[in-house]
């Protein structure tokens, strides 16, 4: 009996009209592969055995395949005793079912994930009525279709983020098969814990309406606090900036073997143990006391960064307060020189002027959020492209493939 048997038979009658309705089929393992018959294949008008039948004893419902051919233009291959199955290669076109749509807080980054995934962005119209209500129209067809709308949380947060529930809300009512919110840097990340009496812990109401609006899936970069991912009843996956971060710095620093990484704050120690450790170099931290919110009042700096170069890692800035007096510190305290790397640049206030007026040889940032007009007044900002990312975990959650790949890698 020859490895492969091909059956061009019409439907067999053991194949339920839904399953030939939606073109799938079962291969089934070595061990449920049909014994030989006593009559030879080759010859022709021989019988041969036809494929298990799904949800029967021999059949492995976790090898399905999609086919979109119609089941009498179909080669099923059955495998012969001894024979591992194997599973069709991916096709190498683009994927089928998959919408992406672009909500107004950050095109420039929707456009190059759709570059990258070589799809076009979906047709949406925002706009506001006169009396500021936000209006949200998709301009075509999600029915059963896998859609991912990506929103920062930046700009006018608060009307982005309700542009967002409400595109999110939408695609839900017009039949979309799931819908995946693509959220770079999660608004009111910082809200994560009741630091005080009546504090409102708002990352969990955020999670709360994300999830009502009808979201089935969460992809966000770098959250302030990981706790947040169980603020969720739905998956989230937290992506991490850390792979393409160790890249620039490799690539960049000439002197990144006598550097040493500084985390701003205590919160960030874990997040700076890492790097220090992939790049195997020594760490420091910088003890702040705050008297308010955005006014450091004390540092104390932990660890020796005399005569070496020094790179302050956080998640995130927005007034830089904090950043610029780290930078004062370091130099003070005998850093050569002084990098900072932030995943999310908000860089609002007095942000832009503090910098230039930091001891900073670069403020490097991703594109989270949007740093172009925020270039232009601060030579000093250099931004890291993350849209590879992001890209490759909608390609991967689509597919239905691990993410964690990109916890430790950047995609080619």
């Amino acid at each position: 009996m020859s490895a492969s048997l091909r059956q061009t038979a019409p439907l067999p009658p053991s194949v339920t009209r839904q399953q030939h309705v939606t073109g799938y089929w079962w291969e089934g393992s070595a061990s449920t592969a049909v014994p030989p018959t006593s009559a030879s294949p080759s010859v022709p008008g021989s019988p041969r055995p036809a494929p298990p039948a799904p949800g029967r004893t021999g059949a492995d419902p976790r090898r399905c395949l999609f086919d979109p051919a119609p089941w009498g233009n179909r080669s099923l291959s059955v495998p012969a005793a001894g024979v591992p199955a194997r599973r069709h290669p991916p096709s190498p076109h683009a994927m089928p079912n998959i919408v992406l749509f672009s909500g107004s807080s950050h095109h420039d980054l929707s456009q190059r994930v759709a570059d990258r995934l070589g799809l076009e962005l979906g047709k949406v119209v925002t706009k506001k009525f006169s009396n500021q209500e936000t209006s949200v129209e998709i301009g075509e067809s999600v029915r059963g279709e896998d859609v991912y709308i990506i929103q920062s949380g930046c700009g006018e947060i608060n009307d982005n983020l309700m542009e967002l529930l409400i595109m999110i809300n939408a695609c839900k009512i017009a039949s979309s098969s799931r819908v995946t919110a693509v959220i770079p840097c999660f608004p009111y990340a910082r809200q994560d814990k009741k630091d005080k009496s009546r504090a409102p812990i708002s990352a969990k109401l955020v999670a709360n309406m994300l999830s009502v609006a009808g979201a089935d899936h969460i992809i966000t970069m770098d959250l302030h606090a990981s706790q947040i991912q169980g603020f969720f009843d739905i998956p989230v996956d937290n992506l991490y900036a850390e792979p393409a971060v160790l890249q620039w710095i490799k690539e960049n620093i000439l002197e990144w073997k006598n550097c040493i990484i500084v985390s701003p704050d205590a919160g960030g120690a874990k997040r700076v143990t890492s790097i220090a450790d992939r790049l195997n170099v020594e760490f420091a931290l910088i003890h702040k006391e705050r008297k308010k919110a955005n006014e450091v009042d004390r540092m104390v700096l932990v660890g020796d960064v005399k005569d070496r170069v020094a790179i302050l890692v956080d998640d995130m800035a927005d007034t830089c307060g904090t950043i610029c007096h780290a930078a004062d510190k370091l130099v003070s305290a005998g850093a050569t020189k002084v990098y900072a790397i932030l995943t999310h640049g908000i860089f609002s206030g007095p942000a832009i002027s503090r910098i230039n007026n930091a001891a900073f040889e670069a403020v490097v940032v991703t594109n989270t959020i949007p740093q172009e007009e925020k270039m232009k007044h601060c030579p000093k900002i250099q931004f890291i492209d993350i849209s590879m990312i992001l890209a490759e975990a909608i390609r991967r959650t689509h597919n239905g493939e691990s993410v964690s790949y990109l916890f430790s890698h950047v995609p080619l």
